[in-house]
């Protein structure tokens, strides 16, 4: 698959002359379009949502623009909560998915009438003293040990801390009904980013089943169905993208064999897709400084770890372009590294790069989700801007750098006391 970037580097020099970088820049346009496909996928399910986890990209614009299209907000605490009211989320708009919640967080969904997402079987009691049973809600289900598609192993949901034991489930929903609730969702998660097409439809069947099962044994209704996340997007180039309508087919079909079969439609079905949503559709723009020679070549950026997190996390690949040099031949090997005190601040190890010199322009693909999210401080760092590439090509900024004011402002820094 080629990798794209909706500027050239004539437009990057002339957004960096009013936003130096580092900065993230995401493409409207692409989103949209990525959103609109999704309901489209899933539009033969009467009620289908999906709710974008803001996790992924928490960021009122974004959310805004995801809101246009029709999507709701998947939040995990507290702070996430109040975004999604920022722009206007209310009530079912907004889906609790949480785990090790405190209380507060519980009290804040409730207060707001969210959709409420139970982790663990103890939450019920938790939940009832710190906001009170809701007459509409959803537990997790974790199936537990190997999840496969065919004959291939795609997750360890055994392995994960999230959601209930098949047992818990039936005992969960047993005691919620006779705690007043009326109306059921069943939510579940069992791999992260797969590109593989059978993901859903095999999730769907493995939840669509036990919805069956509980509604036949506990009498129960069963209102809706959340997929989760787990659909992910091809970082390198030799991957292709999810056919999102093929999936959407898919889940139709296993919805039509047990749901429609047992004669509980309608089922609403929701996701919780970020990654998906964004995630293409995002760059980090950063320039080179400094190039350096030694045991090997490296070129160093000013964009760092604090920026982008998953290299150095997880060793995740994100390709990379230098603007003005796609055409060159990539006949030198680089590490492309940032200034952190950690030799594991590297966007990339050993990469394959046409000749690159301080001046040039570096745009890192995919980082429109799990990319500003998962900044942070460390060595005083501070965090970039966040842009929105409009239609008509004009850029908006949708979120500022921060500077040293915004890195002191919880010290007190300006009494400037600090004996202890």
């Amino acid at each position: 698959m080629e990798k794209t970037i909706p500027f050239n580097l004539a437009k990057a020099k002339e957004i960096i002359a009013e936003y130096p970088t580092p900065f993230h820049i995401y493409d409207e346009e692409g989103i949209r379009k990525t959103a609109r496909a999704l309901n489209d996928a899933f539009s033969w399910n009467q009620g289908y949502r999906e709710y974008f986890a803001i996790k992924a990209l928490p960021n009122p614009f974004i959310m805004s623009l995801l809101r246009q299209e029709g999507c709701g907000a998947d939040c995990s605490s507290y702070t996430e909560l109040e975004l999604a009211t920022s722009v206007g989320y209310k009530t079912e708009d907004i889906m609790f998915s949480s785990n090790d919640t405190p209380a507060n967080e519980f009290e804040k969904a409730r207060e707001l009438g969210a959709l409420i997402n139970l982790d663990d079987i103890t939450h019920i009691d938790f939940l009832a003293k710190h906001g009170g049973i809701p007459e509409k809600i959803c537990c997790r289900y974790n199936p537990g040990g190997d999840f496969f598609i065919g004959n291939t192993i795609m997750g360890n949901p055994g392995d994960a801390k999230y959601g209930m034991t098949k047992r818990q489930l039936f005992e969960a929903f047993a005691k919620l009904k006779t705690m007043g609730v009326k109306e059921f969702g069943i939510h579940s998660f069992l791999a992260s980013n797969m590109t593989e097409q059978g993901y859903y439809p095999s999730l769907a069947r493995t939840v669509f089943e036990i919805a069956v099962d509980l509604h036949r044994e506990l009498g129960v209704k069963i209102s809706f169905v959340n997929l989760s996340g787990g659909i992910g997007i091809p970082y390198t180039t030799d991957g292709e993208p999810v056919d999102i309508k093929r999936v959407g087919e898919g889940v139709r079909r296993v919805y039509e064999e047990t749901i429609v079969a047992a004669g509980m439609e309608p089922v609403a079905i929701y996701t919780e897709l970020g990654r998906y949503m964004t995630g293409p559709h995002g760059y980090l723009v950063t320039s080179v400084i400094h190039e350096k020679h030694i045991y090997k070549d490296y070129v160093g950026v000013d964009a760092c770890a604090c920026n982008l997190m998953r290299p150095a996390m997880y060793g995740a690949y994100h390709h990379l372009t230098v603007l003005g040099k796609e055409n060159k031949p990539c006949d030198h090997k680089y590490d492309v590294v940032g200034s952190l005190c950690e030799n594991n601040d590297k966007f990339a190890v050993d990469r394959m790069m046409p000749f690159t010199e301080p001046g040039d322009i570096i745009v890192i693909h995919d980082t429109g989700a799990h990319g500003f999210s998962m900044g942070y401080q460390y060595n005083g760092k501070l965090r970039s801007a966040e842009l929105l590439l409009r239609k008509d090509g004009s850029v908006k900024m949708i979120r500022r750098a921060e500077t040293p004011a915004d890195y002191f402002q919880t010290l007190d820094f300006a009494k400037g006391n600090y004996d202890v």
